[in-house]
């Protein structure tokens, strides 16, 4: 194939993240994932916790799925996020009769030059809300899977890279509401973390009920960041250091999830390079160089929850996850 160009946080986090020359570079970043936490924490009220892990996710280079009922904020939460973070956004509403080329887009005959011209489609952007994902077919979830873990479509014998960044949130409706039926687990692989909003909780709703909703819309929301600032700081995650007894309370960890009565299946070799980078980027919103045991607790619930199949439906993965953690012990 040939390769054608695309088409045209926390108060622990003010400390500096290194320190030396670079440190101050650093504590610039620091800042800036500072007031972007803090910003979207003024849209999604009351979810701290889930806004984080999102923002942790991005910093991974991971993709998000958000499992829950629609009206709790999912797609409110994808656009914050692109608008703080300066990133270009699209969404695509997921459907039973979604094809690939609405998604990836087509090459259609032009008669004046006499070949064909590519078309984009919304894929090409570098924040890409997949809403209900769980409702289009085979064939287009397939189409995006491609894209995610190779950062690239085809099509027409032409491969074409997606931008830097490329960030995809994808929602998900409950399995027992109409017209949806369940991702393959090979897809789910491919979401970094998995997060759930639920109802806001009493205060929350109740500024919600006397603004109407009109706290802070996402229109207003200024940029905080941009692309070239967020791939500066995507490196800095990736040299996050992890010692050894890190590595081996990651390979520990893991092991539990491998010999686990109540798990049909534990994490793989690649979930794991997954835990450890998604822990990297949980390390650096704590204003850290270095990732602990801590971040990889803190983190291990919303990366495994949807790569751990139980044997009995009856048994709650949270359940059997708290137990792994307070079982496991650290090195």
């Amino acid at each position: 194939m040939t390769r054608a160009p695309a088409p045209s946080f926390s108060p622990g986090l003010s400390s500096g993240l290194s320190s030396g020359p670079a440190g101050a570079h650093a504590s610039a970043h620091a800042s800036v994932l500072t007031a972007a936490l803090a910003q979207l924490d003024n849209v999604i009220l009351g979810k701290s916790h889930q806004v984080r892990l999102a923002v942790a996710c991005l910093l991974a280079r991971g993709h998000l799925l958000i499992e829950d009922q629609p009206g709790v904020g999912k797609t409110t939460l994808a656009h914050g996020l692109a608008r703080t973070l300066g990133l270009a956004f699209r969404r695509v509403q997921f459907t039973a009769d979604l094809l690939p080329t609405d998604l990836l887009g087509v090459s259609v005959w032009d008669a004046a030059s006499t070949e064909f011209r590519y078309h984009a489609g919304p894929i090409f952007s570098e924040v890409l809300l997949a809403d209900e994902i769980n409702r289009a077919t085979p064939k287009t979830q397939g189409a995006l899977l491609e894209a995610m873990e190779e950062r690239q479509v085809s099509e027409g014998g032409v491969t074409r890279p997606l931008p830097d960044p490329f960030f995809v949130i994808a929602t998900q409706n409950p399995a027992a509401f109409v017209g949806t039926s369940p991702l393959p687990e090979a897809q789910l692989d491919r979401f970094l973390l998995t997060v759930t909003l639920g109802y806001p909780d009493a205060r929350a709703e109740r500024i919600l009920l006397e603004t109407g909703g009109r706290i802070l819309t996402v229109r207003d929301l200024p940029a905080v960041l941009n692309a070239n600032l967020l791939t500066a700081i995507q490196r800095e995650v990736d040299a996050v250091y992890a010692a050894a007894p890190l590595l081996d309370y990651l390979q520990v960890l893991a092991r539990a999830t491998r010999e686990h009565g109540a798990l049909a299946a534990g994490l793989s070799p690649r979930a794991l390079l997954a835990l450890l980078a998604a822990a990297k980027a949980w390390a650096y919103l704590a204003g850290r160089r270095m990732v602990l045991p801590e971040d990889v607790q803190a983190i291990f619930p919303a990366l495994a929850a949807h790569r751990l199949p139980v044997r009995d439906p009856g048994v709650r993965i949270g359940d059997v996850m708290a137990r792994l953690l307070a079982d496991t012990p650290i090195p």
